[in-house]
């Protein structure tokens, strides 16, 4: 059987394109790469798109949490110093936090878009992926609370 080599991207309906495009742009970071009246593709600078935000219709149902559907994206930052910024980025911004964990093998922040999806920004906290995949399969991990503050 084929396996799958990498998830390629996700794309995410927004109620306000324009409000969501400056969130992961001037708060996340993430680059422009094409901009269109009913979307935006955003990249993190190695291929044409990582993330595209598209303008939901009119009436659309709010994300719900605990709901069907996705519960949470991840995207990785280089390192701790770089999760501190961002994570301070947030805060100023006042952007709705959920919680920091310490996962052993990642250290990762939890916050809310403007639309309500949870987002996760981490960084590896080991050397090497597999040391990462030993940790996470490890039955004495525990996850931890990261203190950034």
């Amino acid at each position: 059987m084929a396996k799958p080599k990498r998830v390629g991207h996700l794309v995410l309906n927004v109620k306000n394109l324009d409000v969501s495009t400056k969130f992961y742009t001037d708060i996340l970071g993430f680059d422009i790469a094409l901009q269109r009246t009913t979307g935006t593709f955003l990249t993190c600078g190695k291929i044409h798109h990582d993330l595209a935000l598209f303008q939901a219709p009119e009436g659309a149902m709010p994300v719900t949490e605990g709901q069907l559907g996705l519960n949470h994206f991840a995207v990785q930052v280089e390192d701790l110093d770089d999760l501190k910024e961002i994570y301070a980025e947030l805060k100023n911004s006042g952007a709705t936090m959920d919680h920091n964990t310490d996962h052993g093998m990642t250290s990762s922040i939890y916050f809310f878009d403007p639309d309500g999806n949870k987002i996760e920004f981490f960084c590896n906290n080991t050397d090497t992926a597999r040391e990462g995949l030993d940790l996470m399969r490890s039955p004495e991990r525990i996850n931890k609370e990261l203190v950034l503050d």
